[in-house]
């Protein structure tokens, strides 16, 4: 313990200071500006042992665990600004089911599809697979889970299908191969491991997949199928 506590005040010091020069010159004494009449000699005794108190840093030391500082803080203010449910109040299901994929989707440890089906702008009836660590790269997700944008189905996802007037599209994303033409019906096969999904509500998901419908007001339906991914060691 006492280790750390040495090492947290020295990082503490590090900190305290924008540079080696600044952390001399804060044990450097009036009166040994009044002796020596020559800051950067006075600052040279301290950094040698010959003023200040304790044990002083060199300066690769301190520059050292100054850049290391500052790596942490840069990590800290990446992860916080990466998940785009953090601080959001979260009332639907939906919402709540998406927070808690949106890590593990965006660090590539699971790769989920949600399919959703609803009514678009002009009331027609619309669904579509939507490959969900995709969509987290290109889309603005905050307004998600704010409540201020609802995610709906775009022609762009994995497949996309109008109910009403009867058009479907589909198109491959980073994550997943779309295998429409089948005798099992709609396919996805993940592009990292090779498995195949199988989003027939009747069938075996797939290995590593699971298939949880989702209790929601936002939408007519939702289904996500949550695909593990176990990488080679």
């Amino acid at each position: 313990m006492e280790g750390d506590d040495a090492a947290a005040a020295l990082d503490h010091v590090v900190t305290a200071f924008g540079t080696y020069e600044e952390y001399l010159d804060s044990q450097v004494t009036t009166q040994d500006l009044y002796y020596l009449e020559n800051e950067e000699m006075a600052r040279q005794l301290v950094e040698l042992g010959f003023r200040g108190s304790g044990e002083v840093l060199k300066r690769e030391e301190f520059e050292a665990r100054k850049a290391a500082a500052e790596a942490s803080r840069l990590s800290e203010r990446t992860q916080q600004k990466t998940l785009a449910n953090a601080g959001k109040e979260l009332k639907d299901n939906f919402l709540k089911a998406l927070a808690e994929r949106e890590e593990a989707n965006r660090g590539g440890k699971m790769s989920s599809i949600i399919f959703i089906r609803d009514r678009n702008s002009r009331g027609q009836e619309v669904s579509a697979y939507i490959d969900y660590a995709h969509r987290l790269k290109t889309d603005e997700f905050e307004v998600y889970f704010n409540g201020k944008k609802k995610l709906l189905p775009k022609h762009t996802d994995l497949s996309f299908y109008n109910w009403d007037r009867n058009i479907s599209t589909s198109n491959s994303s980073p994550n997943y191969q779309v295998i429409a033409e089948n005798a099992c019906g709609l396919l996805f096969k993940n592009k990292c491991d090779r498995k195949i999904i199988n989003v027939d509500p009747k069938a075996y998901p797939g290995d590593n997949t699971t298939r949880t419908p989702v209790e929601t007001d936002l939408y007519l339906q939702v289904v996500i199928y949550d695909h593990v991914l176990r990488r080679k060691i």
